[in-house]
Formats: structure tokens, C-alpha cells, sequence
């Protein structure tokens, strides 16, 4: 029996050794240098966001270690039965990436099978990756599968390249999108870089209450001085972080220059108050969360008005926040100076009823910000967790994060939705376009700010904010999404929201944004600084109806 003991000690010592040395780091693969002879189909980095085909929006979202960063060949994704030229230099292993599906009898016999599911591509089936072995010198490569394949890179063919699975998820779960600056249009935006670590974390001042951190809101820019209204995920302390979703509060915070931020005021507090009905219920309290609000200078009255969201939140049933509705304050005191308040409540301006739609769903009217075209008032709203019918209502739901737009004659309203004959929009992304902000570009041109979701929470989704064009503020272009990890140090797991575009001068533009860093409870703000492409802007104005 003390045998078995000891054997068992030993046992638990050896995993316990196992589990403390340090995991070892899986090298790239050395590529082999090669040279395209005649047709130029042009190159991709097989990394993150790479994109694969030409013409054409699918990106790389997961990939193996052993080929990330190395050069692929871009292939039109409709004409992979044609061949391509290479030179090269040294024998080589030309690395082709085959569908999962794909038929084994269609594979070529010499190729070998090295990663399962080693590569993910957003709209397509999961990648198997095969090295085929090519001599040196000019080679022609033609595959006749039948069926598209991509050519993630050349390797040296001496090096020993090891079979594993890495069972990466099948790319279909994604939605193809277009990242800024990876696919064959010109980029609007350069990504200048900006803060490596949050602009606002728990220890900014007058941070130290919160306990869950920020999400959402606006930022506006008023003489030198910067303002910005987040969303405080407040909690309570020694309570868990459930309550940091509905025990929120609207704060003002400042800045000289969009990095050292100081806490001003608060503008608005939420009771915090957990619902007693599941359905939209007077005896239920409506203004138990609070969030997202959005100041807008009405010039007619030289003050600020203020939208904000009131929910009901619901313990029990998800969404927690439900039945949104949109209230409209304005600053007591006159003119741009009055933008940190107070403010006073003037009413709903829009809320869950008869003339709500269905795209709406339960949680309501989940965002609001207007704009003015001409002599008239546009409002993108929020809705999210659909209803197929009317008979859903109230906890039958779908899925969905949706915009449509709102008119009125004056900014204070009345505010009347528009039909279903554009309501939602579906040109950005088909089902998930959060909190856009919308702002004018140098030559008039609308644009809109937006959280573009996540990649996390059972989500398969860009993970990166983005924009949308529009020349009349109702006809909108697809989101092309901001990959700001290519300059800023990724301190983020989830980005979320940004609080809008400001100006600088010279063509830059200052972007502050929530994300959100997993392991910790506090969701902290960052910034990056981005360039506009006036040429780009005018071709792309062009194409806008």
C-alpha cells in the first residue's frame, strides 16, 4: 500500500513538472524563394486576415503557427483549373490548401497531407494543407481538381514539415468581410498607431468605483478640449460582475489630448432595478440600465441635446436588456460650452409600440443617433434579437444586431420610423451592425462609426470596428472593417465600440474605443489615430449612388 503511495506522489510530481515547463513555441516554416513568370496574380501573407482570392472578400481568420506570415499566391476563386508559372530557386514543397471536402480522388497523388484543418477562411469549409514537391528551375503549376484550392506559400524542401491535426473551425461560421487595406481596394484609412495599452483603465482618475469598466457612448471635440460620454458598467462593489450590466451610469469625462483622461461628472444614473414581469410591463421599472449617449448640437436652440437608452432588464431571460427606449435631454446652459451639462430630460423620442417592426425584437430601440441631410433629420436606431412574428413577442427570439434608419422635420422630434422597404439595413453586414455614429468627411460624404462584433460569445464575427459610406445618409456601402492590431499592440481579446471620428487637421483623425481584455473584470477604453485618403475618397465617392 505505501508502494502504490509513493508511485502515486511520484506520479502527481512528474505532471506537475509536465504542466511547469514552458510550452514550446512551433517555428515557421522557411519559405523558399520563387519568382511569378507571366500571368501576376499577386501575393497574400498567410496570417491573420489574409486575403486569399482575388476580387474577392474571404480572409484568413485562424491559421497554423508553421504558416503564419509566410507569401501566398492570390488565385481567382472562380477559375482555379487554369495553371501559374513559377521560377524557382531551389527545390521547394509548394504548400496548397484543399478544402476539407474535397474528394480524395481529386487530390494530387504526391501531394502529402500535413495539417488538417490547419488554416480557416471566412465562407468556406475548413483547410487541409498539402505540400507537393517541385524541383528547381520553372515549373508549371496545374492542378485540375475542379474545385477552388489556395496556394498558401513555398517552402524549402529540405526541412522536415511534421503531420498534426490542428482542427481549426469550419470557415462557414464567419460571414466573409473586408478588412482595410487587405483586399485589392485602396485603403481609405492609414492606420497611423496609437496608445500600446488603454487611454482609460482603473486606475484613471476618478475610475476607481467602477467595476466592470466601460462600453459604448461618444466623444466629441469642443475648442482643445475632448469629451466623452461612456457608458460606466458601475456595478457595486463586493457584488459580482452580473451587476455591472444594469447598475450603469452615464459619466462625462476630459481631456487635453484623447490619452490622460479625467473624470468630470455624471450626467445620468440607472437604478439598477431587476424586472418583475418578462413582458414590457409599466410595473416593471424602465430606466434600470442606462447606456449609450449620444450628444448632438442643435444649432436652431445653441445647445446640446443628449439621446441616452433606458432598458428594462430582465434577470432570467436574455437578453437582460430588453424594451429599450430612447430619452432626450438637453444642456441647461447655452452654447458649445455647455456640452458637459447638466442636462435635463425632455421626454421619450422613441420607444417599443404598434408601429415597432419586427427586426426590432426584444430588446427595442438599442442605439439612436441623428444627423442632418439637407433640411431634414435622419436617425440611425438599434434593434437586436428579432421577432419572426408578432405573436413571438415577448421571449421567442432570433438572432440579429440590427439598423434602420428614423426621419423627423426637427431634431427634438416627433421621429418617425421608416418603412420596410429600407428598414434594416442590410448593406453593411447582414446581421450585425451595432451603435453607428455618424459624422460628414471633407467633401460631405457620410460616414458612419460602428461596432462590427465580435469573434467570442458563441459569435463568428469580425472582432474589429468598421465603417460605412453614404451620400444621401440612406443608401449605405459594406463595412469595411479597421484592423488596428497591425499598429497598435493588441492589448484587447473582444473590441467593441467606437466613440466616433474626430478630426485633427491634416487629413488625421482621432478614434477612441471599447474593448474589452478578458481576463480582467474592468473593460477598458484605447485610441489609434488613422489618416484619410483624399484620393481614395473621391474614387469612392464616385461609386456611391
Amino acid at each position: 500500500m505505501k508502494r502504490n503511495k509513493n508511485l502515486f506522489f511520484l506520479f502527481l510530481c512528474l505532471c506537475h513538472l509536465a504542466l511547469a515547463q514552458p510550452q514550446t513555441k512551433i517555428p515557421v516554416w522557411k519559405e523558399a524563394a520563387f519568382e511569378m513568370v507571366g500571368q501576376q496574380y499577386g501575393t497574400y501573407k498567410t496570417a491573420d486576415l489574409g486575403h486569399v482570392f482575388l476580387g474577392k472578400k474571404n480572409c484568413i481568420v485562424r491559421v497554423a503557427p508553421e504558416l503564419d506570415g509566410i507569401t501566398g499566391i492570390k488565385l481567382p476563386l472562380e477559375n482555379q483549373d487554369g495553371q501559374i508559372i513559377l521560377k524557382l530557386k531551389e527545390p521547394a514543397k509548394i504548400l496548397v490548401g484543399f478544402f476539407h471536402e474535397t474528394p480524395s480522388q481529386k487530390i494530387p497523388a504526391n501531394a502529402e497531407k500535413i495539417l488538417a484543418k490547419g488554416v480557416t477562411i471566412t465562407g468556406m469549409p475548413p483547410v487541409d494543407v498539402y505540400a507537393i514537391p517541385y524541383k528547381k528551375g520553372v515549373q508549371t503549376i496545374k492542378l485540375n481538381i475542379g474545385q477552388p484550392y489556395v496556394l498558401l506559400g513555398v517552402v524549402q524542401n529540405k526541412q522536415i514539415l511534421s503531420p498534426r491535426n490542428v482542427d481549426f473551425p469550419d470557415g462557414r461560421e464567419w460571414e466573409p468581410y473586408v478588412v482595410e487595406g487587405f483586399s485589392e481596394k485602396k485603403a481609405l484609412f492609414e492606420i497611423l498607431g496609437g496608445q500600446n495599452d488603454p487611454v482609460v483603465d482603473q486606475k484613471s482618475p476618478g475610475a476607481e468605483a467602477i467595476q466592470g469598466g466601460f462600453e459604448g457612448g461618444a466623444m466629441v471635440k469642443v475648442g482643445a478640449v475632448y469629451h466623452m460620454f461612456p457608458t460606466e458598467r458601475a456595478g457595486e462593489i463586493g457584488q459580482p460582475s452580473k451587476y455591472d450590466r444594469i447598475k450603469t451610469r452615464i459619466g462625462h469625462w476630459t481631456s487635453g489630448d484623447a490619452i490622460h483622461w479625467k473624470r468630470q461628472s455624471t450626467v445620468y444614473q440607472a437604478s439598477g432595478t431587476y424586472a418583475i414581469t418578462r413582458d414590457d410591463n409599466p410595473l416593471n421599472d424602465r430606466r434600470a440600465a442606462l447606456w449609450s449617449f449620444m450628444p448632438v448640437f442643435n444649432k436652431e436652440t445653441n445647445r446640446w441635446n443628449g439621446f441616452y437608452l433606458a432598458y428594462v432588464c430582465d434577470e432570467e431571460t436574455s437578453p437582460n436588456h430588453s424594451f429599450g427606449r430612447i430619452w432626450r435631454s438637453e444642456s441647461e446652459k447655452e452654447g458649445m460650452e455647455g456640452v458637459g451639462g447638466p442636462y435635463r430630460d425632455l421626454g421619450i423620442v422613441m420607444e417599443p409600440g404598434w408601429d415597432s417592426q419586427l427586426w426590432e425584437g426584444r430588446q427595442g430601440v438599442d442605439s439612436f443617433f441623428p444627423f442632418k441631410v439637407g433640411n431634414q433629420w435622419l436617425s440611425f436606431y438599434g434593434g437586436a434579437y428579432p421577432y419572426e412574428k408578432r405573436d413571438d413577442y415577448p421571449t421567442k427570439m432570433g438572432k440579429g444586431w440590427f439598423v434602420g434608419l428614423a426621419k423627423s422635420d426637427k431634431l427634438e422630434g416627433p421621429w418617425t420610423r421608416m418603412d420596410t422597404t429600407i428598414n434594416p439595413i442590410r448593406s453593411m453586414h447582414p446581421w450585425f451592425i451595432e451603435n453607428p455614429i455618424v459624422s460628414q468627411l471633407p467633401d460631405s460624404t457620410y460616414i458612419a462609426m460602428f461596432d462590427g462584433g465580435p469573434d467570442d460569445w458563441g459569435h463568428h464575427l469580425p472582432n474589429m470596428f468598421g465603417y460605412s459610406l453614404s451620400k444621401d445618409g440612406i443608401t449605405w456601402t459594406e463595412a469595411h472593417y479597421f484592423p488596428i492590431h497591425t499598429k497598435v499592440k493588441k492589448w484587447w481579446d473582444i473590441m467593441r465600440t467606437p466613440l466616433g471620428i474626430i478630426p485633427e487637421g491634416n487629413n488625421e483623425y482621432t478614434i477612441v474605443y471599447a474593448a474589452i481584455d478578458k481576463s480582467k473584470r474592468f473593460h477598458p477604453m484605447g485610441m489609434v489615430k488613422v489618416k484619410l485618403n483624399t484620393e481614395v475618397l473621391s474614387e469612392r465617392r464616385k461609386e456611391l449612388k
